[in-house]
């Protein structure tokens, strides 16, 4: 028996001592945990037990695959990025915008010394706000890292954007996996970028919220996850479709992508209330001006200049 589970049944069998009649039964601290009100003792008695206990080891899922079978069954393509939208493409580290996603990557480590963060989805209120070129920068910078392996995945199954950006295919990919067609390799691939997977959106589909809602998705994420250091799944925007919330269930943190000057603030805030305060682990700033934010900022400086393709 656990010592919560220990400090909630000393703190229930003590309230129905005062106030008249049996105590409660704990036969399962999960299955039968009771309903307190604001002001039962329960509750303190049950955080002053579990602040003294030491953190939990999450267990790691154990992936059936090796890197040797992921390399193996991987395809390597010759992708074409988009030097417009992927700033890291020509190997130059002091393109406009590097340094604000080496930033990005700091802070996701620091809060990954905090709580667990391996799979971290990325979305945006509405669309146009730059969730896919943020996801294709950060798992661009991500791999940059000695050793640092990542699988950068479009789960935007209505308007996908990162097969054009990395310059690839679409096809095979997430939906047709979803659908069963095929397996976790067939849908991966692999280009330029050293340590940088990729599984892009699949063919269209007709049921794409109930396709990314069907548990295939999990089970994809817990068979590859042992693979990598990252996953970076780019989700529609939360605003108009169910999809980002479905799928933030099957990650560890949420990145939330708000263009300056462009998105509205109810909608801002709308989309942040479908995610819980845990789970939300940053917003990102999109679209600054140079002179608005000089030392702190994440912007499109390709697009300001040459329009608005690929504003996904």
């Amino acid at each position: 028996m656990s010592r919560i589970h220990e400090a909630l049944k000393k703190a229930e069998q003590e309230r129905a001592a005062t106030q008249g009649g049996a105590p409660a039964s704990f036969s399962n601290p999960v299955a039968d945990t009771p309903v307190f009100r604001e002001d039962s003792p329960a509750i303190a008695t049950a955080v002053a037990s579990s602040a003294a206990m030491p953190s939990p080891t999450i267990p790691a899922f154990a992936s059936p695959f090796s890197l040797d079978t992921l390399l193996a069954r991987c395809a390597q393509l010759e992708w074409k990025p988009d030097p417009a939208t992927m700033l890291f493409s020509n190997g130059e580290d002091s393109v406009r915008g590097t340094e604000e996603f080496r930033t990005l990557r700091s802070r996701l480590y620091h809060t990954r010394e905090k709580m667990p963060l391996k799979k971290v989805l990325v979305t945006s209120a509405l669309p146009k706000e730059g969730k896919s070129f943020t996801s294709a920068n950060l798992a661009q910078v991500l791999v940059r890292q000695h050793g640092r392996r990542a699988l950068l995945i479009d789960a935007d199954l209505r308007g996908p954007q990162l097969h054009h950006m990395l310059g690839t295919t679409s096809s095979p990919g997430l939906s047709s996996y979803l659908q069963g067609q095929n397996d976790e390799f067939s849908i991966m691939q692999r280009g330029p970028f050293e340590n940088l997977f990729f599984i892009p959106a699949g063919p269209q589909a007709a049921n794409p919220a109930e396709l990314v809602g069907n548990g295939r998705l999990k089970m994809l994420l817990q068979r590859v996850e042992p693979l990598f250091d990252w996953i970076i799944i780019d989700s529609p925007p939360a605003v108009p479709v169910s999809d980002a919330g479905v799928l933030a269930k099957a990650c560890d943190g949420v990145l939330m992508v708000v263009r300056s000057n462009a998105t509205p603030f109810d909608m801002a805030r709308k989309a942040r209330e479908e995610f819980p305060d845990q789970v939300l682990v940053g917003v990102v700033l999109n679209g600054t001006r140079q002179d608005e934010m000089p030392y702190s900022r994440y912007y499109y400086g390709s697009y300001e200049k040459k329009g608005t393709a690929g504003q996904a």
